[in-house]
C-alpha cells in the first residue's frame, strides 16, 4: 500500500468518524438562534388526546373533545333550514305525493323505477332511490325548493319535507 493511499484511507476514516460522532452526540453549542427554541424547553404537541375532566394531559398531547368531534363529523347529515314559504308550498303538494306512493305500495309495484316515475309525475325533480326489495329510501327536490324524503316498502310509506342536507342533495349518504 502506498503512502498516499494510507493518507486517503485515514482521511476517509476521519470523515466517517466525525459524522458518526456528530450523529451520536448531536451538535453542541448554542443552537437557540437556529432552532427558534427558547431556554424554557417547551414541547410541541405531537398527538391528539381526548380531554378528560380532572385528568392532566402530558405536554405532547393536544386535547380535544371526542363528543364534539363526533358531532362535527356527523354534521353532513344535518338538513339546512327551509323557509316558511317553501315549507308551506311543499306541504300543499305532500298529500298528492303520499297518495301516489301509497297507490304504488298497495298495488305491489314498488320498484326504484316506479318510485322515480311517480315522484317525477308529482312534479318533483332530482329523484334518487336506494335500497333493496324489502324497501327503498328516496329523496327528491320539491318545486318550491327543499326536499321530499322518506321510505317506501310493501308495508308502509313514510315521507317528510325539509331542507337540503349540508353535504348537498336530499338522500343521505350511506
Amino acid at each position: 500500500m502506498t503512502r498516499h493511499r494510507r493518507l486517503a484511507d485515514a482521511a476517509g476514516l476521519g470523515v466517517v468518524l466525525g459524522c458518526v460522532a456528530t450523529a451520536v452526540t448531536g451538535c453542541a453549542g448554542g443552537g437557540a438562534g437556529v432552532s427558534g427554541e427558547t431556554g424554557a424547553g417547551s414541547v410541541s404537541p405531537t398527538a391528539a388526546c381526548p380531554a378528560v375532566p380532572g385528568v392532566e394531559l402530558p405536554p405532547e398531547c393536544a386535547p380535544y373533545d371526542p363528543d364534539a368531534a363526533m358531532a362535527a363529523n356527523d354534521g353532513y347529515r344535518e338538513r339546512m333550514p327551509l323557509s316558511d314559504d317553501a315549507v308551506a308550498a311543499n306541504r300543499e303538494v305532500l298529500p298528492e305525493v303520499v297518495v301516489a306512493l301509497d297507490s304504488l305500495r298497495s298495488d305491489g309495484a314498488v320498484t326504484p323505477e316506479s318510485v322515480v316515475a311517480t315522484l317525477h309525475d308529482a312534479g318533483l325533480t332530482d329523484v334518487q332511490t336506494r335500497g333493496e326489495s324489502d324497501g327503498f329510501l328516496f329523496g327528491a327536490m320539491g318545486a318550491a325548493g327543499g326536499c321530499f324524503y322518506g321510505e317506501i316498502s310493501a308495508q308502509a310509506v313514510q315521507i317528510e319535507v325539509g331542507g337540503l342536507l349540508l353535504d348537498g342533495g336530499c338522500l343521505p349518504a350511506k
